[in-house]
């Protein structure tokens, strides 16, 4: 969960031409599936693409990732750039402690909506409640469900050859002999 200040400001308004001030409001923040869920239904289009969001769509999943209670939409205008930056940092990181090698197959091409992150959920019997959890952490959890019930990858003939000379060095000792 992320917790940010958004400052207090004073602001001008045109129709009284008069300032006012805005008080300070703290919001907490949680990326997650559920608001990826929510942004994809109002926005019919995935949000983990390479595609760039426009300020509205950007704003939009602030909003969806919001879970304070009872937050008035004009309060979203007052986001600084360091509140969005701060967001985006958030987002972004792994919140694990697991690192994966990079694959030498590519890049996946797969377009990955919430749908297919709740399917993968329920194929790997991964708990409804993990849905909470910040995104990077559900999707490193299904990538090392992924990797722990794939069959073991087969040797090649210099693995092999290494393996088996290992096994008769190991013997020759055990057995004291000389081959």
């Amino acid at each position: 969960m992320l917790k940010i200040t958004i400052p207090a400001i004073e602001q001008w308004d045109e129709s009284k031409n008069e300032f006012f001030y805005s008080k300070e409001h703290t919001l907490q923040l949680e990326h997650s599936l559920v608001s990826l869920s929510k942004w994809e239904s109002q926005w019919s289009k995935p949000f983990l693409s390479k595609e760039d969001k426009t300020v509205d769509e950007t704003i939009d999943y602030i909003r969806c990732m919001t879970i304070t209670q009872n937050v008035d939409d004009s309060i979203y205008k007052l986001l600084t750039n360091e509140n969005i930056l701060t967001i985006h940092k958030y987002i972004e990181a792994d919140m694990t402690a697991t690192k994966f090698r990079k694959s030498l197959n590519g890049p996946n091409r797969e377009i990955i909506t919430a749908e297919v992150i709740y399917y993968w959920m329920i194929s790997m019997n991964i708990p409804f409640e993990c849905q909470k959890w910040h995104l990077n952490r559900l999707l490193t959890l299904i990538n090392v469900c992924n990797i722990k019930n794939a069959p073991p990858k087969k040797m090649n003939q210099q693995e092999l050859i290494s393996r088996n000379a290992e096994l008769n060095a190991a013997r020759k000792k055990s057995l004291g002999t000389g081959g």
